[in-house]
């Protein structure tokens, strides 16, 4: 699978060279660092990619972070095709729940999307999977672009309305510089919530401290919920609790980030859980992302574009510093860095 919106074929080829694997975090690091992070509060872990189910024995990982104090929650985000065969493993873990990529109920559109020859009948299977080995409420996301799948947003209500999934709408958005985002694209959540309601009448659901990004909605008939998530035009950079840890050990405090912080570094030449802890804790105390509210305020000019990518290099340039300093100005915009892609550090 070489999804266009995270990972083009044209990009991530049959030549492009990935990482090798002594540059990957073990599974014992990443619990090392889990461990860390819990004692600063974390609560919730995500397992995500590129696709988590690729990587071998990843019930094992699931399992050791199951058993650090102070985690709570663990999900793990796959684009599906791997998971009727894990489910069961997963779930006799300790994995809560998962989260299900999925853009389409066209079996054509599904493998244009994808670009993939997977049948979409090994997601659906997967999804089936998940409920039986206990991994509720799964959810599916679903990122929406113009003229590419808007027209399947009524077909995937319709299908998971009455059912435990819970869908959740997602504005295609600028993550990366490989997926060929324009702001056109973008279709607005209220426009997607306007257009369900029109056929099937929602209210809005009071917010829940633990939800995370998406807002809910509920079906007035009592046929479930869906969630949208929408972070092109209703930016939440001021409520995100949210740290991604990349495979090879780089902490990025932004989904639009440009850089991160060394993590394995730390890891692996001989720093204790202390300083690791009070590196970690620094790096979170004055992170400043603010890119998608940036962009926001611009309404896609050409101008606010750049000040938009500045802001994310200036948190980025501040996450990566290691010494202490005061953060670093923000780049010009002829000199900023290409932003992350999302199959390096995940959704």
């Amino acid at each position: 699978m070489r999804c266009g919106y995270c990972m083009p074929r044209e990009v991530f080829g049959s030549d492009f060279h990935f990482l090798p694997r002594a540059e990957l975090l073990s599974f014992e690091e990443i619990s090392r660092f889990v461990r860390v992070a819990a004692r600063l509060g974390v609560s919730k872990v995500r397992l995500t990619g590129g696709e988590p189910l690729l990587r071998k024995d990843v019930p094992r990982l699931v399992h050791m972070l199951r058993a650090i104090d102070g985690v709570q929650d663990i999900a793990l985000t796959t684009n599906g095709l791997l998971l009727a065969h894990h489910a069961a493993a997963l779930g006799h873990a300790g994995l809560d729940r998962v989260t299900v990529s999925l853009d389409t109920l066209d079996e054509d559109l599904f493998r244009s999307i994808a670009d993939t020859r997977a049948p979409l009948a090994r997601v659906m299977d997967g999804i089936a999977a998940a409920h039986e080995a206990g991994l509720d409420p799964v959810k599916v996301n679903m990122v929406v672009r113009r003229g590419v799948n808007d027209g399947s947003v009524l077909e995937m209500a319709e299908h998971f309305r009455g059912r435990p999934e819970i869908l959740r709408l997602i504005e295609f958005m600028d993550v990366g510089e490989s997926n060929g985002w324009r702001l056109e694209e973008v279709v607005p959540a209220r426009e997607m919530l306007a257009s369900i309601a029109e056929r099937w009448p929602l209210r809005p659901l009071s917010p829940q401290p633990d939800q995370g990004v998406a807002s809910r909605w509920a079906y007035e008939d009592g046929a479930g919920e869906i969630g949208v998530i929408s972070s092109v035009s209703e930016p939440f950079c001021h409520g995100c609790t949210r740290a991604r840890l990349s495979a090879e050990g780089r902490l990025f405090t932004c989904l639009f980030a440009s850089a991160g912080s060394d993590m394995r570094a730390l890891l692996r030449g001989g720093a204790g859980d202390e300083e690791i802890e009070a590196h970690l804790g620094k790096i979170w105390g004055r992170r400043g992302d603010r890119y998608s509210e940036l962009r926001a305020a611009g309404a896609g000019s050409p101008a606010a574009e750049g000040a938009a990518t500045e802001g994310a290099s200036e948190g980025a340039a501040t996450e990566g510093a290691s010494d202490g300093s005061a953060p670093r100005p923000a780049r010009p915009r002829s000199t900023r860095r290409p932003r992350i892609e999302m199959s390096y550090i995940g959704g």
